[in-house]
């Protein structure tokens, strides 16, 4: 039947979600590269006809993503975080493993342990009521992300460095796929905890899991104590992990001839073996490490991965 030979293609092009960009409101941020697929189902919301046979250039009524009025403070408050529970994984978004852009990413078999840090973005009208990549529709006004690894579903605490700021979001969508962002948030949990009206933030995200007492877990961590002459969590491009010498001290040669920023040669250990981190930064802004990490790029050197310290 016409439906069994459509759901492998199905399979393979919900795996991904949204890849976000700059974030900034009512104008584009990337949103998501992979909300399609090859059957013929649809789903209406709010007036909304998603229907997934559509190529992903013509799926969507917008052509580039906005944000709805301002939500007050006392509004956000009022919506219920999700309590984290065992549920099973979707059936859509968990292949492993998947490619897009050129990248491949394994989806990890649990959260557990999963704690990460890294830029934050978020996505809003554009996406608002189709379907997520795995196949719930995405409703802005719920605290809910997207994630390249985590299983789906899944829960996760995330928590601004900048501010403190924390709420639980439950990761049912894939992306962001745009270079150096770790999470793409809904609008509500990016005003949640103040990634709106900025467009990104630096975040710890915490994986949790449903089978361990939450507050064991996901309790945001204690405000660190006041350092008057601290700028707040930095930004910075990890080049490379090398465990000869001479290759990590070439490549940090290369780094401060192009003199992007400071460069550092961090020594450290994994799996018991001694490495050296090449890294560049700090880095004033999300801004400026995107424009580093393609100048990086252009140099014939490995993409660089954030780090946020």
């Amino acid at each position: 039947m016409k439906w069994q030979l459509a759901l492998p293609l199905l399979f393979i092009a919900l795996l991904a979600g949204c890849s976000s960009g700059k974030t900034r409101p009512s104008s584009s941020h990337g949103g998501s590269v992979s909300r399609s697929s090859s059957s013929s189902s649809g789903s209406a919301r709010g007036g909304i006809n998603d229907d997934i046979s559509r190529p992903q250039g013509s799926r969507y009524r917008d052509g580039s993503d906005s944000v709805p009025d301002p939500l007050p403070p006392e509004v956000v408050d009022k919506i219920p975080e999700p309590v984290p529970k065992v549920e099973p994984r979707a059936l859509y978004g968990n292949k492993s493993p998947y490619t897009v852009l050129g990248q491949t990413y394994n989806v990890l078999t649990s959260p557990g342990g999963y704690v990460e840090r890294g830029i934050a973005s978020f996505y809003g009208n554009k996406f608002h009521g189709y379907k997520t990549s795995s196949l719930e529709d995405y409703d802005m006004y719920q605290f809910t992300a997207a994630h390249k690894t985590l299983p789906l579903p899944s829960y996760a605490r995330v928590t601004n460095l900048e501010n403190g700021k924390s709420v639980i979001v439950r990761i049912n969508d894939r992306g962001p796929f745009h270079e150096n962002r770790l999470i793409d948030l809904s609008y509500a949990a990016a005003v949640k905890i103040g990634v709106w009206p900025k467009g990104t933030g630096l975040v710890e995200v915490r994986a949790i899991d449903p089978s361990q007492p939450l507050t064991a877990q996901a309790l945001p961590p204690p405000p660190p104590p006041p350092k008057p002459a601290s700028a707040g969590p930095g930004i910075y491009l990890q080049v490379g992990a090398f465990s000869d010498v001479n290759n990590a001290e070439r490549v940090a040669q290369q780094l401060r001839a192009a003199n992007f920023a400071p460069v550092q040669v961090v020594d450290a250990q994994i799996n018991g073996r001694n490495i050296r981190r090449v890294r560049v930064g700090p880095l004033a802004s999300v801004d400026q490490a995107d424009d580093v990490t393609s100048r990086i790029e252009g140099m014939g050197l490995p993409r660089p991965q954030v780090a946020v310290d």
